[in-house]
């Protein structure tokens, strides 16, 4: 084998080990970010940047790729049989858009964002939350309305195209019972969360 082949061969392989997995116990946020730290020091950072409750985000990524690094948009088929691209250009933890995270990288001044990386892709749900609560004057701790106008655009939002779509506000209610639950959680293990991974340890031992 080739040293050109042999590294096409291995190169994804190394990818995939870089992934970063979802965490282990998705519905309580306590463990999400006892799992991951570097998780709560980017959920933390978006907090403080935009001003939005630290659960909100977390429920709409749960609710968009359920913590998934890669997701993506089911596949479109021609006849049936034929990939054919995929149904839209929602892409990584937040399933943004090309357009809006286009219009993110350059108006957030994050031109190198990616939404794969999960604390660039909460700093977009930061930004689109604070641009939420500008544009369509919904408050940053109303995770029902934030999320239809995630969805929906702002533009969708103001016309009301979510009337139309039941399904979608029972999603909504769900990223809002999410956001309940998370924020319940969060109350009971953030001061455990900023004293740091040592404290924990000696606590532990």
């Amino acid at each position: 084998m080739t040293r050109f082949a042999y590294a096409a061969a291995v190169f994804p392989l190394i990818l995939t080990g870089c992934a970063t997995s979802p965490p282990a116990n998705p519905n309580d946020i306590c463990e999400i970010f006892r799992e991951k730290s570097d998780w709560y020091k980017a959920a933390k950072a978006t907090e403080e940047k935009w001003g939005v409750p630290i659960q909100v985000p977390l429920s709409i990524i749960y609710q968009e790729s359920s913590f998934k690094q890669d997701a993506l948009p089911p596949r479109k088929y021609l006849l049936w049989v034929i990939p054919w691209g995929r149904v839209s250009t929602a892409a990584g933890y937040p399933q943004a858009k090309d357009e809006v995270w286009g219009d993110y990288q350059r108006k957030g001044d994050n031109y190198w964002a990616s939404r794969t990386n999960f604390a660039d892709a909460t700093d977009f749900i930061g930004w689109y939350m604070d641009q939420t609560t500008r544009v369509n004057g919904v408050t940053k701790q109303d995770a029902y309305r934030q999320y239809l106008n995630y969805h929906e655009g702002w533009g969708g939002y103001r016309r009301q195209t979510y009337t139309a779509k039941p399904w979608l506000q029972t999603v909504a209610m769900k990223v809002q019972s999410r956001s309940s639950l998370y924020g319940q959680q969060y109350a009971g293990c953030r001061e455990e969360l900023n004293r740091g991974f040592w404290s924990r340890f000696w606590n532990w031992l």
